[in-house]
């Protein structure tokens, strides 16, 4: 399977930090974030991988050049920034018409990377989304999902000042084909998957849950980074 790591954002609530890196390769424990990805991904039933870049490309350029995974990676440069679903549909040809995963670089994980995998391929008939899930402290700053007894999400809350619990969007996707027709019918370059792509799988049930019990943390802001440096064991 064939990855796109979404790196392009511009990192702003880590300022002073991202003034002169990019969000993607903010080191926690001494490791850019991006480096835990590649670790990750890579030699558990990812074989390639494609990384998006827009603010500051010649530093993520540099760190993949020294990377050990170097061969396996490709990167693509965004001179005006299309969105989450806009960076997936501009390179829909690098996933070659098959399931492939999505994922946002600036996030903190750990997980079972096989079994994710092995978790969408047995997915109900009619699912074409598997959205990985986790329990945040912090709900209305992450996306807020409601699931049935089969895991199926049946309402999804992005960002809300009342969220109805605390089991969020950890934004790593495995996507299946069709996904990439329905981002072309939109009919525009620039989409975001969260406000016009999951809503819409939502409601045709398409969107099935995989949960992390491991670690996952958004580094979104400087306390969020402050709590990862604390909590995350190399």
């Amino acid at each position: 399977m064939r990855a796109l790591l979404l790196a392009a954002g511009l990192g702003t609530r880590l300022r002073p930090i991202t003034d002169k890196i990019p969000k993607c390769l903010v080191p926690i424990c001494g490791k850019p974030l991006l480096g835990y990805w590649l670790d990750l991904l890579l030699p558990n039933g990812i074989d390639r991988i494609l990384i998006n870049t827009h603010y500051l490309p010649g530093a993520v350029h540099s760190y993949i050049a020294s990377s050990p995974w170097k061969d396996s990676i490709e990167l693509v440069h965004e001179h005006e920034l299309l969105g989450t679903g806009g960076a997936v549909l501009r390179n829909r040809n690098f996933f070659r018409n098959e399931s492939f995963l999505v994922t946002h670089a600036d996030n903190l994980t750990r997980f079972d990377t096989l079994n994710f995998l092995k978790a969408h391929a047995c997915r109900p008939s009619g699912v074409e989304i598997t959205m990985m899930t986790f329990d945040t402290d912090i709900p209305k700053t992450c996306g807020i999902v409601e699931q049935d007894e089969h895991g199926i999400v049946t309402a999804f809350h992005e960002k809300s000042a009342s969220p109805p619990g605390n089991r969020a969007n950890a934004a790593v996707y495995i996507f299946e084909p069709p996904v990439l027709d329905f981002l072309a019918g939109i009919g525009r370059e620039v989409i975001d998957l969260s406000l016009e792509v999951l809503p819409h799988y939502v409601a045709l049930r398409g969107i099935q849950t995989y949960h992390n019990t491991d670690y996952h943390r958004d580094i979104g802001s400087l306390e969020s980074l402050d709590c990862a440096e604390r909590e995350f064991n190399i």
